[in-house]
């Protein structure tokens, strides 16, 4: 793992632990399968094992860790049956935002959106993935603050979050940012024309781009999956 993040005033070391190994589980630094010692994160952070304890139960919650009695706790191995109930999950919602964004969207919402399409687009030129995803994790999220359910974010990065540790594993994932770009500027135009099943049929398209992707890295990388859980 890299180094520890200090902990900063107004956050407690369940937060800090919990946060910094989100982090190393999103961006594989932490790969599915790999175990992690209670003990050694806690001398890490110079904290007592119950805030790593607890952070490991957020995590596991999240489905990100396992964790099993009397048995190391391990990053948890991709699970075929819970990426279709996360994409479920976030097709639902997802789709529901585009319809309610597309009848409340206003001047304001519209500039927000192409300011966000303009950073990705920026961040694509410059052949920055890290960068290309934060934004793009902004756009999804003006999305929903346009359709006035701030709130159905959190649904759609938690499941966005774990889908997305898999899509790392794509050897085309700079490759697929102008493609992801066409998709956001046709889901923006359709919000900004008021077109909602147009924007729905858009956020469909979009997220259905994972089918191929999902299916190419169970072929290449089949030790990161346990369909047993």
């Amino acid at each position: 793992m890299k180094q520890a993040a200090q902990m900063s005033y107004g956050r407690t070391a369940v937060d800090t632990v919990a946060d910094f190994l989100f982090d190393e589980i999103a961006t594989l630094r932490l790969l599915p399968g790999a175990k992690i010692s209670e003990a050694d994160v806690a001398a890490q952070f110079g904290v007592s094992r119950q805030p790593v304890r607890d952070a490991f139960s957020r995590l596991a919650n999240m489905d990100l860790l396992l964790i099993r009695p009397q048995r190391a706790t391990e990053v948890r191995r991709f699970s075929s049956a819970a990426i279709e109930k996360s994409r479920y999950l976030r097709r639902a919602v997802e789709l529901d935002v585009l319809r309610r964004a597309a009848g409340l969207c206003d001047k304001g919402g519209a500039d927000l959106l192409d300011d966000c399409i303009a950073q990705q687009q920026a961040a694509c030129a410059a052949g920055d993935y890290a960068t290309f995803g934060k934004h793009d994790y902004a756009f999804h999220k003006t999305l929903c603050k346009i359709a006035g359910v701030p709130f159905a974010f959190d649904i759609i990065s938690e499941e966005k979050a774990k889908v997305d540790r898999l899509c790392l594993l794509s050897l085309s994932k700079e490759a697929r940012m102008p493609e992801l770009i066409d998709d956001h500027l046709l889901i923006a135009e359709m919000v900004k024309t008021g077109q909602a099943e147009k924007a729905a049929e858009a956020g469909a398209g979009h997220l259905s781009r994972l089918d191929v992707t999902i299916d190419t890295i169970k072929v290449r990388n089949p030790d990161y999956f346990d369909d047993e859980i």
